[in-house]
């Protein structure tokens, strides 16, 4: 799953000896005029993009998503983090970790915890495109690790990786963690990792997590949870859009739905519309009619092979160093290095 941005973010840069918080979205927040939604919401098939789930209530929700019995990847990844981060951490040598949509920082802690066994210094980038969260977790890992030094970035994955500063060390290791490349589509995905191998120098490392194929059930119970989380955070995305566009969604007459699509390899989460209404979205001057039963494509999580995604990472320039998955070959790390 993916993140946006918080309009309360600041233009300012916080910095002490150890942190330094860089916020690069104020110049962007009122430029957010509303295209994609327009688009989205006026086309036949519905759709709202995936970043505006996270308002400050859908990063909470996300967090608690990640708890959820039903929702494996977080756990399962974290598994393999614990595994194998000292022989990640021995493969790569002293490298600045940075992180793509870092979040709490919760399974990277498993990394940091590596690195620093083997003495090596610890210095973290961690981008995310809300700062409340990002500078919460910051302060959290400063407590924990009395050597490591942090500098944050309050922006898009695309501002930030053209925006990386010069690094103590020789040479970065990127993080993008949970499957979030899931969440992407195939063109989505070109366009990302093209940004990955622009961003980063020959030898410098990237650290893939990718949810894999598995049974329907499984993956259908992960995305419709018993306690109704997962439903809650797909419908606050209305209610981040009435806020951000003056809208009057009525969250209550939607409902919640995610499917896998089996010929597609993906789950795919929308609202339906529980009867005929319209919305208006006063900033935008847009009216949305809606039919009883017609449906919002909020998001999808693609589902991957190991063996292929590695083959398609080769192919856009980054070698494969080490592969590594759980006992129920349920979730994978690809280990890559620039070439």
């Amino acid at each position: 799953m993916s993140t946006f941005f918080q309009k309360q973010d600041s233009n300012e840069t916080l910095s002490n000896q150890r942190l330094q918080l860089q916020y690069l979205l104020e110049n962007n927040l009122n430029q957010d005029d509303g295209t994609e939604i327009i688009t989205g919401l006026t086309q036949e098939s519905k759709t709202i993009p995936p970043r505006y789930f996270y308002d400050h209530q859908g990063s909470q929700l996300f967090e608690k998503i990640c708890e959820l019995p039903e929702y494996y990847p977080t756990r399962t990844e974290a598994s393999i983090l614990k595994e194998y981060g000292q022989e990640i951490a021995k493969i790569t040598g002293k490298v600045e970790i940075v992180e793509l949509g870092s979040g709490s920082s919760t399974k990277t802690q498993l990394l940091l915890d590596a690195y620093q066994d083997l003495d090596y210094p610890l210095y973290y980038t961690p981008i995310d495109v809300s700062g409340g969260i990002l500078k919460e977790s910051a302060n959290s890992l400063l407590a924990k690790y009395p050597t490591l030094k942090i500098t944050g970035k309050v922006a898009t994955y695309e501002q930030a990786l053209t925006k990386l500063s010069y690094s103590a060390l020789s040479q970065r290791i990127c993080l993008f963690l949970g499957s979030t490349i899931g969440n992407f589509s195939q063109e989505e995905c070109d366009r990302f990792i093209e940004l990955i191998t622009s961003s980063l120098s020959v030898g410098d490392y990237f650290l893939l997590g990718v949810d894999l194929q598995k049974p329907n059930p499984i993956l259908e119970a992960a995305y419709n949870d018993s306690q109704g989380i997962t439903a809650a955070f797909n419908l606050n995305i209305l209610q981040h859009l009435n806020w951000r566009f003056d809208g009057n969604f009525n969250p209550s007459l939607f409902e919640h739905q995610a499917i896998y699509n089996e010929s597609d390899n993906q789950i795919e989460m929308y609202l339906i519309s529980q009867r005929s209404q319209n919305v208006k979205l006063a900033a935008l001057d847009l009216i949305i009619d809606f039919r009883k039963g017609e449906k919002i494509l909020t998001e999808i999580s693609r589902k991957f092979n190991l063996q292929e995604q590695s083959v398609y990472l080769t192919s856009k320039g980054l070698k494969v160093n080490a592969t590594y998955t759980d006992s129920k070959q349920w979730f994978g790390l690809l280990l890559c290095q620039k070439i």
